[in-house]
């Protein structure tokens, strides 16, 4: 059975930083591409940043420079850091392991900014 949990999320001042965790397991985790996207009502999920199998990293525009993803194997575990947040950085954030057409996703975590 695959369970994919998130962790970390909470309440930070503008300005400030979080760190989230998501820990995968029932699954080759290094085969996995693995992601966090972000929700807000009424809008569709989007994707802030992911990270290959073999390390690269990509980021939505809106992120670059302030968030920074990264995997430890070993741990079976994908992290994102977040620092400089803003108010419109508020969203539900939902950890993402893809390998081809397999998707799996967390429950989700609220991260709320405060001005």
């Amino acid at each position: 059975q695959v369970q994919v949990v998130e962790s970390g999320g909470g309440l930070a001042q503008s300005g400030g930083s979080l760190t989230l965790s998501c820990v995968v397991s029932g699954i080759t985790f290094m085969a996995y591409r693995m992601a966090w996207y972000r929700q807000v009502p009424g809008k569709q999920r989007e994707l802030v940043a992911s990270i290959t199998p073999g390390g690269d990293e990509d980021y939505a525009e809106s992120v670059k420079g302030r968030f920074t993803i990264s995997r430890e194997n070993g741990f079976s575990r994908v992290s994102l850091q977040m620092n400089s947040l803003k108010s419109d950085d508020t969203a539900v954030y939902y950890c993402n392991a893809q390998w081809l057409s397999t998707l799996y996703w967390g429950q989700g975590t609220q991260v709320t900014v405060s001005p």
